[in-house]
């Protein structure tokens, strides 16, 4: 922590001062990086150099700038101000107040002449520009109170009673001392890396509390849906249940009629009689058949969920893993961009041309997957060209898993892997953990006629077993979207 760092005393600013080449230095430019600081853009035969001043209430200083710095396109009242009266101008003074830490630098344009005053007071820091009469043309910080506006008066040189006490009038029992620091550096540069890394410190504490109140929103989001995708997935405990009725209803039809509101059998397993409720309006074998819907509507309904839950906690695997990346973030600027949206933590936005279902990369493969029909077929007639890989189970439903192919590279094993372990896993036979899958080109796909969008026919194709891998798809997930 650098909480120690305080803000120059006049010592200090002396010391500043008396290392900066001000007298005889032309004004080229004004900048305001922010809401409490001023770069002057300074330059003389041989040397350009930035003079940086902060008006912060505990970091208010001056001196040389040793670092580049990003500047807002849109420029402030007291900069435009300064740019109009001081640009391409000459510092023909520059010097402090005795035992104060105020600096006056004299700036002569042309026939005009103006002096401003950096007082460098903590919360009462302020810049002030006047004319040779102190009257106040413009303020950084306005303050009608104590004359600090256009019209007011300023002028700390005279024998006024000051607005505020000097350095020395705060503290007369204190013997002020220019801080330790190295000898092979100048002062100034010194100055700079110290509240360069306090600042910097500073910073980071604010963006990272900001960091993780929007992580912890959205970690708090995902897991109540995540809780109500879990309690609905609970209610399909007894979905064999629905087979089991549907199967002792087909076992007696000859005991029912169609009417009878139940239906009484020995159970399969235990032996004993259960009562199966029955719908009046329709027959036995109707009957029966509702049950069997029931089943493979709850079974379909399971699969669905069962999906969505374990994105969810891939989702949140990840979101863990970018907030402890992002901890260990040192470049502050990746932290800003996470902040405004540019990083993986707030999504990925999908374009407007961008491929429909789930996108994947293995060792530099872009790996597309569609999980319904219409996936399917949008990735087959926009998205897929003829040389791209098609992965697909056999004999069981499931998504069309593709492999886009880089010219005058041969599609690695891991990558075939990779991808059949997703068409596995968006599949019917994910449950079972295993499949048998075949392959071709997609230049070998001829779409077949009279089915549902998205339905092909392959040839030459090959035959791939896969056996589905935790830690692959772990990996994969963690590349997905």
């Amino acid at each position: 922590s650098r909480k120690g760092i305080m803000s120059l005393n006049w010592k200090e600013i002396e010391l500043i001062l008396s290392e900066l080449p001000l007298e005889g230095s032309h004004i080229q430019g004004i900048r305001q990086p922010d809401f409490r600081s001023l770069v002057l853009e300074l330059y003389r035969p041989g040397e350009a150099f930035n003079l940086y001043i902060n008006l912060g209430t505990s970091a208010c200083r001056l001196h040389r700038l040793t670092r580049k710095m990003e500047y807002p396109r849109k420029t402030q009242r007291f900069a435009e101000f300064l740019r109009s009266r001081v640009r391409g101008g000459r510092i023909i003074e520059a010097g402090q107040i005795p035992g104060d830490r105020i600096v006056k630098l004299r700036v002569r344009r042309g026939d005009e002449t103006t002096i401003l005053w950096i007082r460098l007071w903590g919360a009462a820091s302020n810049v002030i520009a006047v004319e040779e009469d102190g009257t106040v043309l413009d303020a950084y910080f306005r303050r009608p109170g104590k004359g600090e506006e256009t019209g007011g008066r300023y002028a700390p040189e005279e024998s006024l009673p000051p607005a505020f006490k000097s350095s020395a009038e705060e503290n007369p029992e204190k013997v002020y001392s220019v801080r330790a620091h190295p000898e092979d550096i100048s002062f100034n540069a010194f100055i700079d890396g110290e509240y360069r890394l306090r600042e910097e410190a500073d910073l980071r504490v604010r963006l990272m509390a900001r960091l993780e109140s929007g992580f912890k929103s959205r970690e708090a989001r995902l897991c109540s849906t995540l809780a109500g995708l879990r309690k609905r997935r609970a209610e399909y405990a007894g979905v064999d249940r629905y087979r089991k009725f549907g199967d002792l209803i087909m076992a007696n039809l000859h005991a029912i009629r169609k009417g009878d509101p139940w239906c009484r059998a020995a159970d399969f397993e235990s032996g004993e009689e259960i009562e199966i409720s029955l719908d009046e309006t329709l027959s036995p074998y109707e009957n029966a058949e509702a049950y069997y819907q029931k089943y493979k509507k709850a079974r379909s309904g399971m699969g669905i969920l069962d999906e969505e839950i374990l994105n969810l906690e891939m989702t949140l695997r990840r979101l863990e893993i970018r907030y402890d990346e992002l901890r260990a973030q040192e470049d502050l600027g990746a932290l800003e961009a996470e902040l405004r949206g540019d990083g993986r933590a707030q999504g990925k936005v999908r374009e407007k041309n961008a491929p429909p279902g789930l996108q994947f990369e293995s060792n530099g493969f872009r790996i597309l997957v569609g999980r319904t029909s219409a996936e399917n077929d949008e990735l087959l007639r926009r998205h897929v060209r003829g040389n791209d890989y098609w992965l697909h189970t056999r004999d069981c439903p499931g998504g069309y898993v593709f492999i886009k192919s880089i010219s005058g590279k041969s599609v690695p094993l891991e990558t075939l892997l990779d991808a059949g372990n997703l068409a596995v896993f968006y599949s019917k036979a994910r449950s079972s953990g295993a499949a048998e899958l075949y392959y071709t080109q997609a230049k070998h796909l001829r779409r077949a006629k009279g089915e549902k969008p998205g339905t092909v026919l392959p040839s030459h194709e090959k035959n791939l077993s896969v056996k589905l891998d935790p830690l692959r798809l772990d990996r994969l997930q963690g590349n997905g979207p």
